[in-house]
């Protein structure tokens, strides 16, 4: 990755032809050529929104390719980067509704008041905002500070390049925090952040660009093309049963995953919480107690996916769906609904203790 603020290369020595060959004479070595100087100059203007009024703008997948983006001092703006990215950061900005693909680091918002986001990203912080509604995809937990009138939903969106952009970024579609927000500045009897409702439609908050450029990503924002499964988080849960499935690292582990959601909540279900975590022999004791060594051996793979689903009869419904759809793949599911619950308590108690949450 460039970074924008690299030392400029020091200007030809006085006596020397500018812009002459500099051949090395009879005798003398060729100069070595070393790979940081064959990479393409970074422009930060082509990296870079500042000082737009009631503008449409964008950038295309393949247009950022893993750069820094800066955004600031924009108001009445629709704003959308297509690609993956290092960092993001957004500054004083009003009234803005802005889309930002896959962000490998963090994405900070600073001073932005009334804005509408859909973000992905592996850290989330903002501080001195108020009234963002963001429809989040977030690794880690997200932070707010000195923030109000926050509210979070959970990321919702497709065009094609998208899943290929995640994995550039190094961020997994199974890990989403979007609700667990963390509230660095609490005010005793107030409440800083919330959730946006169950039925909030995307579009309804970012619309779809309107641009001749940007109107060439073939976007949806139906839940059922959603590259991040639409989870339920923190919201309350409609049944006192829940049923934990985990999925083993194979050539299909997230097709499998993905076909079970789609299997369950056809069938009613919801889906809660998703993760993508390494095992250990250890943590599969624990966690899959006197099944443990039935799985230990497949840990080796690779990560495992973990799904939690919701609703009466969830784990008579998973285990039917798993002996149907996936008969002859090593699926996890929980036994009973008594066992269950602890099923659920212990492995992502695992889970975020392995990821530093």
């Amino acid at each position: 990755m460039g970074c924008f603020f690299s030392k400029r290369r020091k200007p030809a020595q006085s006596g020397q032809q500018q812009g002459a060959s500099q051949e090395p004479a009879a005798g003398e070595e060729k100069a070595p050529q070393y790979s940081w100087d064959q990479r393409a100059k970074v422009d930060p203007k082509d990296y870079t929104f500042s000082g737009l009024k009631d503008e449409t703008v964008g950038r295309l997948p393949g247009k950022v390719a893993g750069q820094q983006f800066v955004i600031q001092d924009c108001e009445n703006c629709s704003i959308y980067i297509f690609d993956h990215s290092a960092t993001i950061t957004i500054d004083d900005c009003v009234n803005c509704q802005i889309f930002l693909g896959p962000i490998k680091g963090s994405v900070f918002f600073r001073d932005c008041k009334d804005c509408k986001c859909i973000v992905a990203c592996q850290q989330f912080r903002t501080r001195d905002c108020r009234k963002l509604e963001v429809f989040l995809c977030c690794a880690t937990q997200p932070i707010i500070e000195s923030s109000t009138g926050m509210k979070f939903g959970c990321f919702q969106y497709y065009y094609p390049e998208l899943a290929l952009q995640f994995k550039d970024a190094g961020l997994s579609i199974f890990n989403n925090t979007w609700s667990n927000i963390h509230d660095f500045t609490p005010v005793s009897g107030e409440n800083n952040w919330g959730l946006l409702p169950e039925d909030a439609v995307v579009q309804d908050y970012v619309p779809l660009p309107t641009s001749e450029e940007l109107k060439a990503v073939r976007i949806s924002t139906d839940a059922m093309k959603s590259i991040i499964p639409i989870t339920r988080g923190q919201r309350q849960k409609s049944s006192d049963e829940s049923c934990l499935a985990v999925f083993f690292a194979g050539d299909y582990t997230t097709a499998n995953a993905r076909k079970l959601i789609d299997e369950m909540t056809g069938k009613g279900f919801q889906l809660v919480q998703t993760k993508e975590v390494s095992m250990k022999a250890e943590d599969a004791q624990r966690v899959f107690q006197q099944h443990a060594s039935e799985f230990i051996p497949l840990l080796e793979r690779g990560p495992v996916i973990a799904l939690e689903f919701n609703g009466d009869g969830a784990v008579e419904g998973c285990r039917n769906t798993v002996n149907d759809v996936f008969n002859g793949t090593k699926v996890f599911v929980s036994e009973s609904k008594a066992s269950a619950s602890q099923d659920v308590d212990n492995f992502y108690n695992f889970a975020d203790m392995r990821m530093g949450m």
